[in-house]
């Protein structure tokens, strides 16, 4: 069958390559066509276009960008009624793949959507919009299949695929060696994958760690991004750059100071303390505070459902605000025991590994199931 996935982030892209994976083991004759990035592109198919291409956040960026956002929805559109594939994918990256999935839906395409749109977070009643559109709805996290039973859909539960990255990954046992860093515990600065993200986090991130003498500072970064973008970091003789190793940092990191996003959950899940930031410009931020109806922001926070790590947002994302609250959770730490602690609970929350085999195995089930009721439609 003809597969059609759209990821339009780092994460989105490797959990659509780890899906993909599992869609060949119950469909040799899959085809994949796709937007998305390195790790699908390694799964083998088609790439559009590259997710470094596509990813806009915050609302001032969105309205910057809104032309070419735009033509590339229409080149989408395009795109998928000229391949006309069996099941249109779509992975995360909500605002973009919703206005897909309604052309699809309309155009008679099945709609499958893996990683849940936060509808819980703000305007709830989007899920009537989703239930409408989406064929398929497969959830990570156990709280989403009980807040779309109140809008009377139906979604398949499938654990959460970082789970599945993490399983997958083995520990180089030279990384230290092979970078250049010494014996000293690590503090690791996850500053995302976004262009914003980057900009405004890490200079926040670099300052707040000026007085760990006694640790070696590590900026995990991406190479979907320019080398300018890690300028602050790269003129301090202080701090280490390392590329596309995160799990491998993460397992040797002490601490951590990560951007709010799944970065905080694979920080958590690698038992790593760490402080959560985020910053946007100041629309942004107050359009959102206005609609965000979760407490927290941080993944790991959402799933514990109570505050583990600690979060620090705008103002409060400032270099004396962080040092502090890292201070805390180096060895020796005031908080670091119990943030440890609740890690363990939070691995519990999140169950077992196999959350792409068991979407996968759905995905070409349900498509299997479809293709013969039509089957049997046409020789009624």
């Amino acid at each position: 069958m003809k597969y059609y996935l759209i990821a339009g982030e780092r994460s989105g892209d490797l959990h659509a390559s780890n899906l993909m994976k599992a869609i060949q083991e119950k469909d040799a004759d899959a085809e994949f066509r796709f937007w998305g990035g390195d790790a699908m592109q390694q799964v083998g198919g088609t790439m559009v276009k590259h997710y470094r291409e596509t990813a806009f956040m915050g609302l001032f960026t969105v309205l910057k960008n809104l032309r070419k956002i735009r033509g590339f929805i229409k080149l989408c559109k395009q795109d998928i009624a000229a391949y006309k594939p069996d099941v249109v994918i779509l992975v995360d990256y909500a605002g973009f793949n919703l206005r897909i999935a309604k052309f699809a839906k309309q155009e008679g395409f099945p709609t499958f959507f893996y990683i849940s749109p936060k509808v819980w977070a703000w305007n709830t009643k989007r899920a009537y919009k989703i239930k409408a559109i989406i064929d398929r709805m497969f959830v990570i996290f156990p709280f989403e299949k009980d807040f779309y039973k109140k809008f009377d859909y139906e979604v398949d539960y499938v654990g959460n695929p970082l789970l599945d990255a993490i399983a997958d990954f083995t520990p180089n046992p030279n990384f230290r060696e092979k970078h250049g860093l010494d014996q000293r515990p690590i503090i690791a600065l996850l500053p995302g994958s976004r262009k914003q993200e980057v900009e405004k986090l890490l200079s926040v991130m670099v300052k707040s760690t000026q007085s760990f003498s006694n640790h070696q500072l590590v900026v995990a970064s991406v190479n979907n991004l320019p080398d300018h973008m890690y300028a602050v970091a790269k003129d301090n003789p202080n701090i280490k750059i390392i590329y596309e190793n995160t799990y491998d940092l993460l397992t040797q990191a002490e601490a951590a100071i990560v951007t709010s996003g799944t970065a905080t959950l694979e920080t958590g899940l690698f038992k790593v303390p760490q402080v959560v930031v985020y910053k946007t410009n100041a629309l942004t931020y107050s359009i959102a505070k206005r609609v965000i109806k979760t407490e927290f922001i941080s993944l790991v926070n959402l799933v514990a459902s109570k505050e583990v790590v600690k979060e620090l947002i705008q103002k409060d994302c400032n270099p004396e605000k962080v040092a502090t609250e890292l201070q805390k959770l180096v060895v020796g730490g005031s908080q670091r025991n119990q943030v440890l602690q609740d890690y363990q609970h939070l691995q519990e929350l999140m169950g077992e590994t196999g959350a792409s085999h068991r979407a996968g195995t759905l995905m070409v089930q349900y498509l299997k199931e479809l293709k013969t009721s039509q089957n049997i439609l046409i020789d009624q």
